[in-house]
C-alpha cells in the first residue's frame, strides 16, 4: 500500500510537470494551453502540434477536429510515426493506449520525448545525458557547502541547491550568504520565484514535490533543472558571444594603439633626423679653434645622449612593428601594412642618411681645426721671426755705435725709446703663442722660436741698453773727473757695478754702505744714513755720479778742519785724542810723528801722553 501510495505521488507530480513543461512549448507558439494529458492528447491534435514544434517542421495534413475513433488514431499515429522517424524508441505504446488514456504509458512516452529534445543535448565534459547534467550541477554548486548534489531526488529537497545555482550564475538576483539555511519551503519557494520572474524558467513544480516528499520524483526533477541548464546555457553562450567580441575588440583596440604609437613614434623619429641633418647643413664652418672646439663637443655630446636616444627608439620600433605582426598573424589578421613612408625600410633609409650626415659633419669639423690649428701655427711663426729679426736688428745697431760719447748716449736713448713697442709686440706672440697652445699645438715647422726664448732674448737687449746708457753714462762722468787717477777711477768704477745688482746704475742704501766697506770707508750708521739722504736730495739716487763724487770728496787731500778732524779722528778710532803708538799704527811717516809730539797739547795722566787733536785743529785752522 505504501508504495501505491509513493507511485501515486509520483506520478502525479509527473502529470503535472510534464503537462507544465509541455504547455511551456505551446504557449510559446500561441497554442491553448493543456489541463489534463490523458484528455487533451487523447485527439492527437495536441501532439501534433507539440511534435511541429519540437521538430520545427510541419507534419503535413491531419484532423483538426477529430471526432471519430479512426480520425483521432489517425492524428496520434501521425504523430507516433514522427516520433519514431526522428529516431526516437517507443516501447509498448500504441495509438489506442494515447486514444484510451493510459497516464503510465502516456507519461513514458512524454519522459522519452523530454530526453530527446531537452535533456539529450546536454553534454558536461564528455558526459551527456543525466549523467552530464548531474555532473554540471555538481560543477556549478561546488562552492557551497551547504549543498552536496548527489541526484535529481533528495539533493534538492532543501531548496539550497536552487538558490545555488541561480547565485552561482545571478549573484545579483539574491544573496546566498543571508539565506536561512534551514527553511527548506522558504528557499525552494524563493528559488522558483527568482526564476520564474527573472530567468524566465516556469515554474514546473510545486514546493511540496520537493519539501515534502520522501523522494521527490526524479524525471520531474530533472525536467525543472534541465530548464535552468538551458537558461544559464543561453546566458553563457550569450556571454561567451558578447566575450568574443569584447575579446576581439580588445585585440583590434590594442593594435590599433600599437599602430598609432608605432606610426606616432616613426613620424617624430623621422622628423628629428630630418631636422639634425637640415641644421649641420645651414651651420657655418668655426672661425675660430673656440668655435671649432665647441661645435666638435657639441657633436660629440649629440652622440652620446641624443644620437643614443635615437638609436634605442629606432630598436623599440622594430619591435614595436614585430610585435604587431605577430599579434595579427596569431589570430589569423590580415598583416599590417604601415602607411607610405613610414615602414621599417623608409626608418632605415633615413637612418643611413642620418649616418652619412654624421661622418660628413665629423670630416668638417676635423678638417677646420687642422686648417685652424696649421693657421695659428703660421701665425705664431710670422709674428716670432719678424720679433727676432727685429732684436738682431737692435742687437746690431746697438754694437755698431761709435763716436764720441754724447753722441753715442744719444743714439742709445734713441734705441731704447723703441723698447716699449717691442714690449707690445711681444705682447702679440704671447697671445699668438697662447692660442697655439690652447689648440693643443705642440709642433710647429715654420719657427725655432717660443714665447719665452723671444723673452730670454728681449732682456738681454733690455740689459745691453742698460749696461749700454750705464757705461756711456759712467764714462762721461769719468772722463770730467780730472782729479782721480785713472787706476782709482777704474776701481770705484768696477766697485759700483759690482754692487749694483739689479744693474739699474743706482745704488740702494745697504748697497753704498757695502760699496764703500769694500773700499775701507766705513761709518757710523746714522752718518751713513745721513751720507745717504744726502745724495738722494743732490741726485735723486745714489748713482753713479753720486758715488764718484762722494768717492772724490772723501779721498781727495782738501787740508780742511773737517776732513783733518775726519782723519785723526779715524787714527784715534773714535777716541778724543791720539797716542804716538795711534800716530805710528797709522804708519805716518817718523818725521811727522815727531812734529805732532811737539805740536800738539798733549796731557799725561800717569801713563802714555794723549795728543789732543780737536784743540790742535782749532788753534790751527783759528781766524
Amino acid at each position: 500500500m505504501v508504495v501505491d501510495t509513493a507511485e501515486a505521488r509520483s506520478r502525479d507530480t509527473q502529470e503535472r510537470t510534464f503537462c507544465k513543461w509541455l504547455n511551456t512549448k505551446l504557449e510559446a507558439h500561441g497554442y491553448p494551453t493543456m489541463t489534463s494529458l490523458v484528455k487533451d492528447l487523447s485527439d492527437g491534435v495536441r501532439l501534433i502540434q507539440l511534435m511541429e514544434i519540437m521538430g520545427d517542421c510541419s507534419l503535413g495534413r491531419y484532423n483538426r477536429n477529430p471526432r471519430m475513433r479512426v480520425q483521432k488514431a489517425e492524428n496520434v499515429n501521425k504523430a507516433l510515426e514522427f516520433i519514431t522517424s526522428r529516431g526516437v524508441k517507443l516501447t509498448n505504446i500504441g495509438p489506442e493506449d494515447i486514444i484510451d488514456g493510459n497516464l503510465k504509458l502516456i507519461l513514458g512516452m512524454i519522459w522519452t520525448l523530454i530526453l530527446r529534445f531537452t535533456i539529450a543535448d546536454i553534454s558536461e565534459e564528455g558526459l551527456s545525458a543525466k549523467e552530464g547534467l548531474l555532473l554540471w550541477c555538481q560543477r556549478k554548486t561546488e562552492p557551497y557547502k551547504e549543498v552536496n548534489v548527489q541526484d535529481f531526488s533528495h539533493s534538492w529537497s532543501d531548496g539550497l541547491a536552487l538558490c545555488a545555482l541561480i547565485h552561482c550564475h545571478r549573484p545579483d538576483l539574491l544573496d546566498y550568504d543571508k539565506l536561512d539555511k534551514t527553511d527548506r519551503h522558504g528557499n525552494t519557494r524563493l528559488a522558483f520565484q527568482i526564476a520564474a520572474e527573472h530567468l524566465n524558467i516556469p515554474q514546473l513544480l510545486e514546493v511540496e514535490d520537493l519539501c515534502d516528499s520522501a523522494n521527490p520524483d526524479e524525471r520531474s526533477v530533472m525536467t525543472y533543472i534541465a530548464s535552468f541548464f538551458h537558461a544559464f546555457s543561453t546566458m553563457d553562450q550569450a556571454e561567451t558571444v558578447s566575450r568574443r567580441v569584447e575579446k576581439f575588440a580588445e585585440l583590434m583596440q590594442s593594435v590599433w594603439l600599437i599602430r598609432n604609437d608605432y606610426e606616432r613614434r616613426v613620424r617624430l623619429l623621422l622628423a628629428a633626423l630630418s631636422d639634425i641633418q637640415q641644421q649641420w647643413s645651414s651651420q657655418l664652418l668655426p672661425e675660430t679653434y673656440a668655435d671649432a672646439k665647441e661645435q666638435s663637443a657639441a657633436f660629440t655630446t649629440y652622440k652620446q645622449t641624443t644620437k643614443r636616444t635615437w638609436v634605442t627608439e629606432r630598436q623599440d620600433l622594430a619591435t614595436l612593428f614585430g610585435n604587431v605582426q605577430t599579434k595579427l598573424k596569431t589570430y589569423g589578421l590580415r598583416e599590417y601594412v604601415p602607411p607610405a613612408g613610414l615602414s621599417l625600410g623608409d626608418l632605415e633609409n633615413a637612418w643611413k642618411s642620418l649616418l652619412e650626415a654624421e661622418a660628413g659633419r665629423s670630416r668638417r669639423i676635423n678638417a677646420r681645426i687642422r686648417e685652424i690649428k696649421e693657421s695659428l701655427r703660421k701665425t705664431f711663426a710670422k709674428l716670432a721671426n719678424e720679433f727676432e729679426q727685429k732684436l738682431h736688428a737692435i742687437s746690431t745697431e746697438l754694437t755698431a755705435i761709435e763716436g764720441p760719447l754724447e753722441e753715442q748716449q744719444q743714439q742709445v736713448q734713441h734705441i731704447q725709446t723703441r723698447l716699449p713697442a717691442l714690449s707690445d709686440a711681444l705682447s702679440t706672440v704671447a697671445q699668438a703663442e697662447a692660442e697655439c697652445n690652447a689648440a693643443n699645438v705642440e709642433e710647429n715647422d715654420y719657427t725655432i722660436f717660443t714665447c719665452q726664448d723671444l723673452e730670454f732674448e728681449l732682456e738681454l737687449v733690455m740689459h745691453s741698453i742698460t749696461k749700454k746708457i750705464t757705461f756711456i753714462d759712467n764714462q762721461i762722468v769719468s772722463r770730467n773727473m780730472t782729479n782721480l787717477t785713472p787706476a782709482q777711477l777704474e776701481e770705484f768704477e768696477s766697485t759700483f757695478r759690482y754692487f749694483d745688482k739689479d744693474e739699474s746704475n743706482t745704488l740702494n742704501l745697504a748697497e753704498m754702505i757695502a760699496a764703500l766697506a769694500s773700499l775701507g770707508i766705513v761709518y757710523s750708521e746714522e752718518d751713513m744714513d745721513l751720507i745717504y739722504d744726502q745724495l738722494v736730495g743732490d741726485y735723486g739716487a745714489v748713482t753713479f755720479e753720486a758715488f764718484i763724487n762722494l768717492l772724490v770728496e772723501i779721498t781727495e787731500d782738501q787740508t780742511s778742519p773737517e776732513q783733518l778732524r775726519e782723519s785723526f779722528r779715524g787714527i784715534a778710532k773714535d777716541k778724543p785724542y791720539v797716542t804716538e803708538l795711534d800716530l805710528r799704527m797709522a804708519h805716518l811717516p817718523a818725521a811727522s810723528i815727531d812734529y805732532l809730539r811737539e805740536a800738539m797739547p798733549k796731557s799725561e795722566n800717569g801713563g802714555e801722553p794723549e795728543y789732543d787733536y780737536d784743540r790742535f785743529i782749532d788753534e790751527v785752522f783759528s781766524t
